[in-house]
């Protein structure tokens, strides 16, 4: 049996504001994806669950209660490889690293890591955490 895994990872800058929503990017870019053998997990900078898909069905059976409600990804593009989340209601708590995991039976694992900064109403910058292989979310 051989094991094939692949690891790409991501400098992306994601900024938001308190009260409204990001979009954070996750994808792969295998084709012809068979949502079957798909599991995708988001993880937030404590490493709590954020939504999870599993064999291309959504499972919020784990989900950290700070995101009931508030998290969703858009199953319309799953077939192509579109794993993006939106976080809803942003709160200074959401500011820190996001990180994405596809894996695909056992071949295939892609880490994608963000960073939300969060700004404030003034437009001023609270903090910034560029970290390469992380997204940082900024909130007002």
């Amino acid at each position: 049996m051989y094991l094939c895994v692949i690891s790409v990872c991501l400098q992306i800058p994601v900024e938001g504001f308190i009260g409204d929503s990001v979009v954070l990017p996750c994808s792969s870019a295998e084709h012809d994806l068979k949502l079957q053998d798909i599991n995708v997990l988001w993880r937030d900078k404590d490493s709590e669950t954020i939504y999870d898909l599993i064999k291309g069905k959504a499972s919020v059976e784990r989900q950290d209660p700070r995101y009931k409600n508030r998290a969703e990804t858009f199953p319309e593009e799953y077939k192509r490889g579109n794993f993006s989340l939106k976080l809803q209601n942003l709160t200074h708590t959401d500011e820190g690293e996001f990180s994405c995991f596809i894996t695909h039976t056992d071949e295939l694992r892609i880490n994608v890591q963000y960073a939300l900064l969060i700004r404030s109403s003034e437009y001023e910058l609270i903090e910034t955490k560029h970290v390469i292989c992380k997204v940082t979310l900024v909130l007002s």
